[in-house]
Protein backbone atom coordinates (compact mmCIF):
# COMPACT_ATOMS: atom_id res chain seq x y z
CA UNK A 1 0.00 0.00 0.00
CA UNK A 2 1.56 3.35 -0.74
CA UNK A 3 1.98 6.46 1.61
CA UNK A 4 0.86 9.99 0.30
CA UNK A 5 2.07 12.94 1.89
CA UNK A 6 0.00 16.12 1.36
CA UNK A 7 2.02 19.01 2.57
CA UNK A 8 -0.23 22.44 2.96
CA UNK A 9 2.44 26.08 3.79
CA UNK A 10 0.13 27.70 6.58
CA UNK A 11 -1.58 31.18 5.16
CA UNK A 12 1.71 31.12 3.19
CA UNK A 13 2.00 34.33 1.46
CA UNK A 14 1.08 36.20 4.89
CA UNK A 15 3.41 34.23 6.79
CA UNK A 16 6.51 34.85 4.62
CA UNK A 17 5.70 38.70 4.81
CA UNK A 18 5.85 38.00 8.51
CA UNK A 19 9.08 36.62 8.65
CA UNK A 20 10.51 39.48 6.75
CA UNK A 21 8.60 41.92 8.82
CA UNK A 22 8.55 40.81 12.10
CA UNK A 23 7.03 44.27 13.73
CA UNK A 24 3.61 43.20 12.10
CA UNK A 25 3.33 40.17 13.36
CA UNK A 26 0.84 40.79 16.21
CA UNK A 27 -1.33 43.04 13.65
CA UNK A 28 -3.69 41.97 11.24
CA UNK A 29 -2.28 41.15 7.66
CA UNK A 30 -3.59 40.91 4.70
CA UNK A 31 -1.35 39.88 1.11
CA UNK A 32 -3.02 41.61 -1.80
CA UNK A 33 -1.90 42.76 -5.55
CA UNK A 34 -2.90 45.92 -7.40
CA UNK A 35 -5.52 48.14 -5.04
CA UNK A 36 -5.86 49.82 -8.82
CA UNK A 37 -7.49 46.53 -10.55
CA UNK A 38 -9.46 43.11 -9.50
CA UNK A 39 -5.81 42.35 -8.46
CA UNK A 40 -6.82 43.89 -5.03
CA UNK A 41 -8.22 40.70 -3.84
CA UNK A 42 -6.55 39.08 -0.60
CA UNK A 43 -4.86 36.22 -1.81
CA UNK A 44 -3.82 35.26 1.87
CA UNK A 45 -4.40 36.30 5.11
CA UNK A 46 -2.24 35.41 8.75
CA UNK A 47 -4.73 33.93 11.52
CA UNK A 48 -5.37 37.40 13.21
CA UNK A 49 -7.02 38.97 10.06
CA UNK A 50 -8.76 35.16 9.58
CA UNK A 51 -10.13 35.47 13.08
CA UNK A 52 -11.96 39.10 12.67
CA UNK A 53 -13.86 37.43 9.04
CA UNK A 54 -11.51 37.86 6.39
CA UNK A 55 -11.62 35.86 3.34
CA UNK A 56 -9.55 34.76 0.78
CA UNK A 57 -11.20 36.49 -2.11
CA UNK A 58 -12.31 39.25 -0.32
CA UNK A 59 -11.52 42.92 -1.87
CA UNK A 60 -8.96 44.57 -0.18
CA UNK A 61 -11.58 47.37 1.03
CA UNK A 62 -13.85 44.37 2.85
CA UNK A 63 -11.02 43.10 4.35
CA UNK A 64 -10.11 46.92 6.21
CA UNK A 65 -13.68 47.29 7.30
CA UNK A 66 -13.17 43.60 9.44
CA UNK A 67 -9.87 44.28 10.95
CA UNK A 68 -10.28 47.82 11.39
CA UNK A 69 -7.18 50.68 11.05
CA UNK A 70 -4.92 48.44 12.20
CA UNK A 71 -4.87 46.15 9.73
CA UNK A 72 -1.69 45.74 7.51
CA UNK A 73 -1.89 45.50 3.72
CA UNK A 74 1.23 43.91 2.07
CA UNK A 75 1.84 43.54 -1.97
CA UNK A 76 1.97 40.31 -3.02
CA UNK A 77 6.04 39.78 -3.69
CA UNK A 78 5.67 36.34 -5.64
CA UNK A 79 9.24 35.85 -6.79
CA UNK A 80 9.93 35.65 -2.63
CA UNK A 81 7.45 33.54 -2.17
CA UNK A 82 8.95 31.54 -5.12
CA UNK A 83 12.42 31.53 -3.27
CA UNK A 84 10.88 30.23 0.15
CA UNK A 85 8.58 27.67 -1.79
CA UNK A 86 11.58 26.09 -3.27
CA UNK A 87 13.48 26.16 0.23
CA UNK A 88 11.03 23.67 1.95
CA UNK A 89 10.98 22.09 -1.39
CA UNK A 90 14.55 21.44 -0.67
CA UNK A 91 13.35 19.60 2.64
CA UNK A 92 11.15 17.29 1.03
CA UNK A 93 13.31 16.14 -1.34
CA UNK A 94 15.63 14.25 1.88
CA UNK A 95 12.70 12.29 2.18
CA UNK A 96 11.32 11.49 -1.16
CA UNK A 97 12.18 12.09 -5.24
CA UNK A 98 8.80 11.83 -5.41
CA UNK A 99 6.96 15.25 -5.21
CA UNK A 100 4.60 17.01 -7.40
CA UNK A 101 3.44 20.69 -6.71
CA UNK A 102 -0.31 21.58 -6.33
CA UNK A 103 0.05 25.45 -6.42
CA UNK A 104 3.04 27.13 -4.54
CA UNK A 105 2.26 26.57 -1.62
CA UNK A 106 0.94 22.80 -1.54
CA UNK A 107 2.76 19.52 -2.21
CA UNK A 108 2.24 15.69 -2.89
CA UNK A 109 5.00 13.50 -1.64
CA UNK A 110 5.03 9.91 -1.92
CA UNK A 111 7.07 8.56 0.47
CA UNK A 112 6.26 4.54 0.03
CA UNK A 113 9.96 3.84 -0.61
CA UNK A 114 11.22 5.56 1.95
CA UNK A 115 9.99 4.30 5.07
CA UNK A 116 12.34 1.66 5.95
CA UNK A 117 14.94 4.80 5.99
CA UNK A 118 12.47 6.82 7.70
CA UNK A 119 10.00 5.56 9.38
CA UNK A 120 6.35 5.50 8.86
CA UNK A 121 4.47 7.93 6.85
CA UNK A 122 3.42 9.90 9.82
CA UNK A 123 6.68 9.71 11.62
CA UNK A 124 7.90 11.71 8.50
CA UNK A 125 4.97 14.06 8.44
CA UNK A 126 6.13 15.37 11.93
CA UNK A 127 9.92 15.50 11.17
CA UNK A 128 9.34 17.92 7.82
CA UNK A 129 7.13 19.50 9.61
CA UNK A 130 9.47 20.54 12.48
CA UNK A 131 11.88 21.32 10.20
CA UNK A 132 10.50 23.47 8.03
CA UNK A 133 9.37 25.18 11.68
CA UNK A 134 12.82 25.06 12.96
CA UNK A 135 14.98 25.97 9.14
CA UNK A 136 11.97 28.18 8.00
CA UNK A 137 10.23 30.07 10.24
CA UNK A 138 7.04 28.69 8.65
CA UNK A 139 4.32 26.59 9.36
CA UNK A 140 2.94 23.54 7.66
CA UNK A 141 0.07 20.84 7.71
CA UNK A 142 0.30 17.42 6.67
CA UNK A 143 -2.07 14.78 5.36
CA UNK A 144 -0.59 11.22 5.47
CA UNK A 145 -2.92 8.59 3.54
CA UNK A 146 -2.76 5.97 0.93
CA UNK A 147 -3.80 7.87 -2.10
CA UNK A 148 -3.90 11.93 -2.79
CA UNK A 149 -7.35 12.72 -2.39
CA UNK A 150 -7.90 11.48 1.32
CA UNK A 151 -3.90 13.58 2.08
CA UNK A 152 -5.41 16.49 1.02
CA UNK A 153 -8.30 15.99 2.78
CA UNK A 154 -6.06 15.00 6.07
CA UNK A 155 -3.71 18.63 5.53
CA UNK A 156 -7.28 20.54 5.62
CA UNK A 157 -8.73 19.09 9.03
CA UNK A 158 -5.81 20.22 11.19
CA UNK A 159 -4.49 23.84 11.03
CA UNK A 160 -1.70 25.07 11.66
CA UNK A 161 1.62 23.09 12.31
CA UNK A 162 -0.32 19.32 12.45
CA UNK A 163 -0.49 16.05 10.95
CA UNK A 164 -3.41 14.25 10.45
CA UNK A 165 -3.49 10.30 9.47
CA UNK A 166 -6.11 9.10 7.59
CA UNK A 167 -6.27 4.87 6.84
CA UNK A 168 -8.28 2.44 5.21
CA UNK A 169 -9.03 1.89 9.03
CA UNK A 170 -10.80 5.02 9.85
CA UNK A 171 -11.46 6.93 6.93
CA UNK A 172 -15.35 5.80 7.18
CA UNK A 173 -15.10 7.67 10.41
CA UNK A 174 -12.67 10.85 9.06
CA UNK A 175 -13.53 11.58 5.77
CA UNK A 176 -17.35 10.27 5.05
CA UNK A 177 -19.44 12.49 7.91
CA UNK A 178 -17.30 15.80 5.97
CA UNK A 179 -19.78 17.88 3.73
CA UNK A 180 -19.51 16.97 0.03
CA UNK A 181 -17.93 20.09 -1.11
CA UNK A 182 -14.93 19.38 1.11
CA UNK A 183 -13.75 16.41 -1.22
CA UNK A 184 -11.33 18.00 -3.88
CA UNK A 185 -13.08 19.02 -7.21
CA UNK A 186 -16.54 19.18 -5.79
CA UNK A 187 -17.14 22.98 -6.37
CA UNK A 188 -20.29 25.29 -6.05
CA UNK A 189 -22.14 24.02 -8.81
CA UNK A 190 -21.37 20.13 -8.38
CA UNK A 191 -22.39 20.49 -4.96
CA UNK A 192 -25.60 21.79 -5.41
CA UNK A 193 -26.05 19.26 -8.10
CA UNK A 194 -25.16 16.79 -5.58
CA UNK A 195 -27.47 18.16 -2.93
CA UNK A 196 -30.61 17.51 -5.04
CA UNK A 197 -29.79 14.19 -5.56
CA UNK A 198 -29.83 13.96 -1.77
CA UNK A 199 -26.27 13.59 -1.21
CA UNK A 200 -24.75 15.80 1.34
CA UNK A 201 -21.72 14.20 2.83
CA UNK A 202 -18.48 12.47 1.35
CA UNK A 203 -19.90 9.34 2.93
CA UNK A 204 -23.66 9.49 1.02
CA UNK A 205 -22.09 10.35 -2.05
CA UNK A 206 -19.30 7.01 -1.52
CA UNK A 207 -22.41 4.78 -1.16
CA UNK A 208 -24.70 6.52 -3.79
CA UNK A 209 -25.29 4.71 -7.07
CA UNK A 210 -22.19 5.54 -9.72
CA UNK A 211 -24.23 4.99 -12.70
CA UNK A 212 -26.50 7.93 -11.30
CA UNK A 213 -24.17 9.77 -10.24
CA UNK A 214 -22.53 9.73 -13.72
CA UNK A 215 -25.35 10.55 -15.27
CA UNK A 216 -25.89 13.86 -13.66
CA UNK A 217 -22.37 14.63 -13.72
CA UNK A 218 -20.94 12.82 -16.52
CA UNK A 219 -17.41 11.55 -16.13
CA UNK A 220 -17.04 13.81 -13.40
CA UNK A 221 -19.43 11.75 -11.39
CA UNK A 222 -17.43 8.58 -11.68
CA UNK A 223 -14.32 10.71 -10.62
CA UNK A 224 -15.73 11.78 -7.79
CA UNK A 225 -17.22 8.59 -6.76
CA UNK A 226 -14.07 6.78 -6.48
CA UNK A 227 -12.24 9.93 -4.65
CA UNK A 228 -15.05 9.22 -1.83
CA UNK A 229 -14.78 5.71 -1.63
CA UNK A 230 -10.67 6.04 -1.30
CA UNK A 231 -9.80 4.53 -4.82
CA UNK A 232 -8.16 7.09 -6.42
CA UNK A 233 -4.94 5.62 -7.54
CA UNK A 234 -3.50 8.43 -9.60
CA UNK A 235 -0.01 8.65 -9.31
CA UNK A 236 2.82 11.86 -7.76
CA UNK A 237 4.90 13.09 -10.43
CA UNK A 238 8.67 12.16 -9.71
CA UNK A 239 11.03 14.94 -9.65
CA UNK A 240 13.29 13.28 -12.31
CA UNK A 241 10.79 12.91 -14.71
CA UNK A 242 10.28 16.86 -14.92
CA UNK A 243 12.70 18.63 -17.78
CA UNK A 244 15.94 20.13 -16.95
CA UNK A 245 13.94 23.04 -18.94
CA UNK A 246 10.67 22.79 -17.65
CA UNK A 247 8.64 25.31 -19.60
CA UNK A 248 7.76 28.56 -20.83
CA UNK A 249 4.06 30.49 -19.84
CA UNK A 250 2.12 32.80 -18.68
CA UNK A 251 -0.81 33.19 -16.54
CA UNK A 252 -3.42 36.36 -16.06
CA UNK A 253 -5.92 37.24 -12.99
CA UNK A 254 -8.23 39.52 -15.67
CA UNK A 255 -9.89 42.16 -14.48
CA UNK A 256 -13.46 40.76 -14.70
CA UNK A 257 -14.35 36.87 -14.59
CA UNK A 258 -14.61 35.24 -18.12
CA UNK A 259 -18.19 34.03 -18.52
CA UNK A 260 -17.88 32.06 -21.97
CA UNK A 261 -15.81 30.53 -24.74
CA UNK A 262 -15.12 33.94 -26.82
CA UNK A 263 -13.95 35.82 -23.51
CA UNK A 264 -11.67 32.64 -22.88
CA UNK A 265 -10.32 32.67 -27.00
CA UNK A 266 -9.42 36.12 -26.27
CA UNK A 267 -6.92 36.10 -23.49
CA UNK A 268 -5.71 32.66 -24.61
CA UNK A 269 -4.44 34.58 -27.56
CA UNK A 270 -3.44 37.35 -25.49
CA UNK A 271 -1.51 34.91 -23.04
CA UNK A 272 0.26 32.32 -26.63
CA UNK A 273 1.28 35.35 -27.81
CA UNK A 274 3.25 36.11 -24.77
CA UNK A 275 4.54 32.93 -24.74
CA UNK A 276 5.72 32.69 -28.39
CA UNK A 277 7.78 35.65 -28.09
CA UNK A 278 8.97 35.09 -24.46
CA UNK A 279 10.21 31.64 -26.72
CA UNK A 280 12.33 33.25 -29.43
CA UNK A 281 14.15 35.34 -26.74
CA UNK A 282 15.08 32.23 -25.16
CA UNK A 283 16.52 30.58 -28.26
CA UNK A 284 13.81 27.95 -27.42
CA UNK A 285 11.94 28.34 -30.93
CA UNK A 286 9.84 25.21 -30.89
CA UNK A 287 8.36 22.94 -28.61
CA UNK A 288 5.75 19.86 -28.84
CA UNK A 289 3.43 20.25 -25.93
CA UNK A 290 0.92 22.55 -24.64
CA UNK A 291 0.00 23.15 -21.24
CA UNK A 292 -3.67 25.28 -20.20
CA UNK A 293 -4.16 25.95 -16.65
CA UNK A 294 -7.75 27.18 -15.77
CA UNK A 295 -8.78 28.59 -12.35
CA UNK A 296 -12.90 28.99 -11.64
CA UNK A 297 -14.26 32.24 -9.67
CA UNK A 298 -14.68 29.47 -7.03
CA UNK A 299 -11.34 28.72 -7.19
CA UNK A 300 -11.23 25.50 -8.89
CA UNK A 301 -8.27 24.40 -11.00
CA UNK A 302 -8.58 22.54 -14.39
CA UNK A 303 -5.17 21.55 -16.16
CA UNK A 304 -4.53 19.66 -19.46
CA UNK A 305 -1.37 19.01 -21.49
CA UNK A 306 -1.57 18.45 -25.58
CA UNK A 307 1.24 17.47 -28.09
CA UNK A 308 1.45 19.38 -30.82
CA UNK A 309 0.91 18.17 -34.90
CA UNK A 310 4.58 19.06 -35.15
CA UNK A 311 7.31 21.45 -33.24
CA UNK A 312 5.80 24.61 -33.02
CA UNK A 313 6.40 28.07 -31.76
CA UNK A 314 3.72 29.91 -33.75
CA UNK A 315 1.42 32.22 -31.80
CA UNK A 316 -1.65 30.72 -33.76
CA UNK A 317 -1.10 27.14 -33.12
CA UNK A 318 -0.24 27.12 -29.77
CA UNK A 319 -3.41 29.45 -28.89
CA UNK A 320 -5.74 26.66 -30.90
CA UNK A 321 -4.34 23.87 -29.12
CA UNK A 322 -5.06 25.81 -25.83
CA UNK A 323 -8.25 26.60 -26.66
CA UNK A 324 -9.30 22.93 -27.62
CA UNK A 325 -7.42 22.02 -24.40
CA UNK A 326 -9.48 24.41 -22.26
CA UNK A 327 -12.84 23.25 -24.19
CA UNK A 328 -12.31 19.64 -23.55
CA UNK A 329 -11.58 20.17 -19.33
CA UNK A 330 -13.49 23.02 -17.99
CA UNK A 331 -16.92 22.21 -17.27
CA UNK A 332 -18.30 25.68 -17.16
CA UNK A 333 -20.10 25.62 -13.80
CA UNK A 334 -18.33 28.48 -12.96
CA UNK A 335 -17.37 31.69 -14.51
CA UNK A 336 -13.23 31.58 -15.15
CA UNK A 337 -11.13 33.54 -12.81
CA UNK A 338 -8.07 32.89 -14.33
CA UNK A 339 -6.11 31.37 -17.41
CA UNK A 340 -2.34 30.17 -17.96
CA UNK A 341 -0.74 28.90 -21.33
CA UNK A 342 2.53 27.45 -21.45
CA UNK A 343 4.71 25.20 -23.58
CA UNK A 344 7.24 22.56 -22.81
CA UNK A 345 8.98 19.80 -24.23
CA UNK A 346 11.41 21.57 -26.26
CA UNK A 347 12.60 20.47 -30.20
CA UNK A 348 16.35 20.97 -31.37
CA UNK A 349 16.29 18.71 -33.95
CA UNK A 350 15.89 19.41 -37.77
CA UNK A 351 12.57 20.38 -39.39
CA UNK A 352 11.37 17.87 -41.53
CA UNK A 353 10.64 19.20 -45.31
CA UNK A 354 7.50 18.52 -46.66
CA UNK A 355 5.29 19.19 -49.97
CA UNK A 356 2.79 21.01 -48.62
CA UNK A 357 4.23 24.80 -48.38
CA UNK A 358 4.53 24.32 -44.48
CA UNK A 359 8.73 24.91 -44.49
CA UNK A 360 8.17 28.28 -46.24
CA UNK A 361 5.12 29.77 -44.61
CA UNK A 362 7.03 29.09 -41.14
CA UNK A 363 10.30 31.28 -43.40
CA UNK A 364 7.97 33.71 -43.51
CA UNK A 365 6.12 34.11 -39.90
CA UNK A 366 9.94 33.62 -38.98
CA UNK A 367 10.36 37.09 -41.00
CA UNK A 368 7.28 38.49 -39.73
CA UNK A 369 8.02 37.79 -36.04
CA UNK A 370 11.74 39.24 -36.64
CA UNK A 371 10.08 42.48 -37.53
CA UNK A 372 7.60 42.32 -35.11
CA UNK A 373 9.82 41.28 -32.17
CA UNK A 374 11.92 44.88 -33.22
CA UNK A 375 9.33 46.92 -33.31
CA UNK A 376 8.02 45.94 -29.85
CA UNK A 377 11.79 46.34 -28.68
CA UNK A 378 11.72 49.97 -29.86
CA UNK A 379 8.40 50.90 -29.21
CA UNK A 380 6.58 48.88 -26.49
CA UNK A 381 5.04 45.26 -26.21
CA UNK A 382 1.72 46.88 -27.07
CA UNK A 383 2.12 49.08 -30.12
CA UNK A 384 1.42 45.90 -32.28
CA UNK A 385 -0.77 43.34 -31.26
CA UNK A 386 -2.99 40.83 -32.43
CA UNK A 387 -6.85 42.22 -33.85
CA UNK A 388 -8.56 39.71 -31.93
CA UNK A 389 -7.72 41.13 -28.73
CA UNK A 390 -8.53 43.93 -29.49
CA UNK A 391 -12.18 43.26 -28.70
CA UNK A 392 -11.71 44.15 -24.89
CA UNK A 393 -9.88 47.69 -24.92
CA UNK A 394 -8.72 46.93 -21.15
CA UNK A 395 -7.02 43.37 -22.19
CA UNK A 396 -5.62 45.03 -24.80
CA UNK A 397 -4.34 47.33 -22.46
CA UNK A 398 -2.54 45.16 -20.83
CA UNK A 399 2.13 44.01 -21.42
CA UNK A 400 1.68 40.39 -20.67
CA UNK A 401 4.79 40.03 -21.54
CA UNK A 402 6.85 42.90 -20.16
CA UNK A 403 4.54 42.48 -17.06
CA UNK A 404 5.43 39.22 -16.06
CA UNK A 405 5.12 37.69 -12.84
CA UNK A 406 3.53 34.76 -11.31
CA UNK A 407 0.18 35.46 -10.85
CA UNK A 408 -1.80 33.88 -7.36
CA UNK A 409 -4.01 31.61 -9.22
CA UNK A 410 -0.82 30.37 -11.44
CA UNK A 411 -0.20 26.71 -11.64
CA UNK A 412 3.08 24.36 -10.91
CA UNK A 413 1.84 21.31 -12.53
CA UNK A 414 4.04 20.74 -15.19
Amino acid sequence: MRTILHSDLNNFYASVECLRNPEIRDKPVIVVGSKEDRHGIVLAKNSIAKKAGVKTGDVYWEAAVKCGKNIVEVKADFSTYLQVSRAVRKIYEDYTDRIEAYGIDECWLDVTASAKVFGSGEEIAHTIRRRVKEELGLTVSIGVSWNKIFSKLGSDMKKPDAVTVITPENYKQTVWPLPVEELLYVAKATKQKLNRMGIYSIGQLALSDENAVAQRLGKWGNYLHAFANGTDLSKVVKVDEEQNVKSIGNSLTVYRDLKNNDDVKTVIYLLADSVSARMRESGLNRALTVHINARSADLQSYHKQGKTSRPTGNVREIAELAFKLFREIYPWEEKVRSLGVSVSDFYFGPEQLDFFGTVSADERMGNLNEAIDKIRRKYGNNVIQLAIVKKDPRLAGLDVKGEHVIHPYSFFRH
